[in-house]
């Protein structure tokens, strides 16, 4: 055995399940002993979709992701994923081959790189630490909730490997917890008339406290848009908050007089750059990572913990009240409470198909068993507002470093992270052709995906932020592309929709076998621009 055979098995010992990439011959040994560890490995067409597989697999899946790439241009390629999953703190484990003889074309400082976006760089850097940097790889993954790039010198995989594939145990986190400020919070619970919290990504595995302790504290209910779906079904549930937030959200959680930010930072999304948190209204912050509490909205009592641990202590110590609950408010949240229910005036017609109603006929038509995933853009507002997830385990959101062009690979990987539910991909047209080497992995696992593309030909949120100043709009227009007709030539079945009557084409697709997956080429009105895009164009 080898170095490189060594690694993988070892990180395989570990726990890993799935990894993703595209081999070279600098990765290529370590790859194949993953598979022979009992690893699946998922080939992907370029290594920035091969990362951002493995990103939205770990979201989706709560297991590690692992993604595998050559030296040099293999890691460089993959660098935007790598950016999005260490922004988002995803426990990600990335292998890459490394050329350290400084003349090698393949040269470049790896470890700075992955520094550079934020990630924790590592190296093999001898035969002896193999498993055991191989095992704190993973440790600080798990743990640390950390992307780490394992550096992989050539000679040092290809050295014998004459030790034992041992791995030791994680440590798991601390069940202390902070007990004056559990005390403090409970106090505040008990004194608020109009408490609202707003679970974040952090807090996807902890419904049943949160939900438990709100009934007791009379607590509204919100996410971040990471974490869509957590409390769906619950009568208090204000959906997502922030920019993608439906009016009565946005003005109950203004009314609040104590703001819960369970697992979520509060950045400028989720509280529209602070205004969604009236003056004198108390925040506090539950959160594994004590850097939150001072972060984008600082709080004004941080409990650093286990959101449903934390929860769960509360929960004995606050003396039920109706708080912010009423049956008036009731009444509004199952009036008012989805943006379906917001009454819009339909823009569609000349061919072209407003995106409000094709997201609504498509939230009608699909599988309520879906997986949703949204690529970045001026559409993206639009499937995530409209289209409906029956829980947490529905939605994949990876926009924390705002890049076009990763939609199509985060539903590749949180389809095999889910293959209960139905994929759907909804994409802008810069994005789709962005990714678009990837329709050949999605219709070579055979997977049943609807990808939906919001075309408006164009950069639509360069052209609405520039156009109304005068500014020219030639470099971010584009004339029609057939996407209809590309996702065919991968093997895909699609179709052309530019009024509600072709939705029709979606309909039998989704009462027939499904053995193709289907692309749905939307020709979306364009004579507006996004709110929510306004809202982030306040933080260039």
């Amino acid at each position: 055995m080898i170095v490189a055979q060594a690694v993988g098995r070892a990180l395989a010992a570990c726990g890993v399940g799935t990894a993703f990439g595209v081999v070279g011959s600098g990765n290529f040994h370590v790859t194949n002993a993953l598979v022979a560890g009992g690893v699946r490995f998922v080939a992907a067409r370029h290594e920035g979709g091969a990362a951002t597989m493995a990103d939205a697999y770990a979201r989706m899946s709560g297991r590690v992701g692992v993604v595998s790439v050559h030296q040099g241009p293999g890691l460089t390629n993959a660098l935007t994923g790598l950016t999005e999953a260490a922004k988002s703190r995803t426990p990600l484990i990335v292998l890459a081959g490394e050329a350290t003889e400084v003349r090698s074309n393949f040269h470049i400082d790896q470890a700075a790189l992955a520094t550079a976006v934020g990630a924790v760089a590592m190296r093999v850097g001898s035969p002896e630490e193999a498993v055991s940097r191989a095992a704190e790889a993973y440790r600080v993954a798990v743990e640390e909730r950390r992307t780490v790039l394992l550096n992989l010198p050539l000679d040092v995989q290809a050295a014998p490997f004459e030790g034992s594939i041992d791995v030791p145990t994680t440590a798991g986190v601390s069940d202390a917890l902070p007990a004056s400020e559990v005390g403090e919070l409970a106090r505040l619970l008990g004194a608020a008339e109009r408490p609202v919290f707003i679970a974040g990504r952090g807090a996807r595995h902890a419904r049943r406290e949160l939900e438990e302790l709100a009934g007791r504290a009379g607590a509204l209910l919100a996410t971040s848009a990471v974490a869509k779906g957590l409390f769906r079904g619950s009568p208090w549930d204000l959906d997502v908050s922030g920019g993608f937030a439906t009016p009565l959200a946005a003005e109950l959680i203004r009314g609040a007089d104590l703001v819960v930010a369970w697992g979520c930072a509060l950045n400028m999304w989720t509280t529209r750059h602070g205004t969604l948190v009236q003056p004198g209204a108390k925040v506090v912050k539950v959160d594994l990572d004590p850097a939150a509490f001072t972060a984008h909205v600082p709080a004004d009592l941080g409990v650093a913990g286990d959101v449903a641990r934390v929860a769960e202590a509360l929960a004995a110590r606050v003396a039920p009240r109706p708080g912010y609950r009423s049956p008036e408010v009731a009444a509004r949240v199952r009036a008012e409470g989805r943006w379906r229910d917001v009454p819009y005036e339909d823009e569609s017609g000349g061919g072209r198909i407003d995106p409000r109603t094709l997201s609504i006929g498509l939230d009608d038509l699909l599988p309520r068993e879906r997986i949703v995933a949204i690529d970045s853009g001026n559409f993206m507002g639009y499937p995530s507002m409209f289209v409906d997830v029956p829980d947490e385990g529905g939605f994949c959101f990876t926009q924390a470093f705002q890049s076009i062009g990763l939609g199509l690979a985060t539903a590749i990987g949180a389809a095999i992270a889910r293959p209960d539910r139905l994929p759907v991909a909804a994409l802008g047209d810069g994005g789709a052709l962005m990714g678009i080497a990837e329709l050949e992995t999605v219709v070579r696992l055979g997977l049943p995906m609807v990808i939906v593309v919001y075309d408006d030909e164009a950069y639509g949120a360069e052209v609405h932020h520039f156009g109304p100043h005068g500014h020219p709009l030639g470099t971010v227009t584009f004339p029609p592309a057939d996407l209809a007709a590309i996702a065919r030539g991968h093997g895909c079945a699609a179709v052309t929709v530019g009024g509600p009557g072709d939705l029709a084409g979606v309909a039998e697709w989704v009462d027939g076998p499904r053995d193709r997956p289907l692309l749905v080429h939307a020709k979306v009105t364009a004579e507006h621009g996004s709110w929510w895009l306004e809202e982030a164009f306040k933080g260039h």
